[in-house]
Parts: structure tokens; C-alpha cells; sequence
């Protein structure tokens, strides 16, 4: 039985856009901060925006794309969720390589290119 707390957050809705929206809100203030955040701490803060997303699973990976992807059209240069985190392994999900490689963002053709470099970009793009 679904939780009728939360919106249903169906790809492209309403309530999933303004997921989407909430969450770049969040990962923007932690890069201004200058500190990584883990997936289970953006559930949480998405869940207090009565929003439920696992940390775990496709809703979440889509919507951190997407957020990814809503920056890249307002035309900032770095990939904002490589400052999003698995607590245990300090790292970003297998999903965003894969997303680096993709268009726009082409981070294999970038000689040298690494998860560490795009996250000190973020923190550099987003310094307050």
C-alpha cells in the first residue's frame, strides 16, 4: 500500500520536478559549504521536504541525474552531484560514472579526469 504522506513521484510529474528542484537546493548548499553529503542524508532531507526517496534504488539515481542535468542547461560547467556520496565507500554511486561519460558531459574525453577533480570543481563553482 502506498504511503499517501508523499506525493507519488512519477517521472516528469509535478511533485517530481520539485523533488528534483529540492534536491539541487540541497546538494547546491552543501557544495557551497564545501562538504560531500551521503545518499541516505539527501533521503532524509528530501523526506522532511515531504518527498520520499530511498537512498538506495532508481528513483533516487534518476532524480540525481536529472539534477545533474538541470544544471549542465543552466549552463554550469561542473557535474553538481559528485558530492553525493555512499557513506560507507566516501564515493558516488557506479551511476554517475556512467553519467560522466554521457552526453553533455563527456568527462572520458577530458584527459586526466577524475571523480576527485569534478568534486573539487563543484566546491570551487559553488564557494560562497
Amino acid at each position: 500500500m502506498a504511503d499517501t504522506r508523499f506525493p507519488r513521484l512519477g517521472y516528469g510529474s509535478e511533485a517530481w520536478l520539485a523533488a528534483r528542484d529540492r534536491m539541487v537546493e540541497i546538494i547546491k548548499d552543501w557544495a557551497a559549504e564545501g562538504r560531500t553529503g551521503y545518499y541516505s542524508t539527501l533521503s532524509a532531507l528530501l523526506r522532511e521536504s515531504n518527498f520520499s526517496v530511498p537512498p538506495r534504488g532508481t528513483l533516487m539515481s534518476h532524480l540525481l541525474e536529472a539534477a545533474c542535468r538541470v544544471e549542465a542547461d543552466r549552463g554550469v560547467p561542473v557535474m553538481l552531484t559528485a558530492i553525493v556520496v555512499n557513506k560507507r565507500t566516501r564515493r558516488p554511486s557506479d551511476q554517475f560514472q556512467t553519467l560522466a561519460e554521457r552526453e553533455p558531459f563527456r568527462r572520458g574525453d577530458v584527459p586526466g579526469w577524475t571523480w576527485e577533480a569534478e568534486k573539487a570543481a563543484v566546491f570551487a563553482h559553488y564557494s560562497r
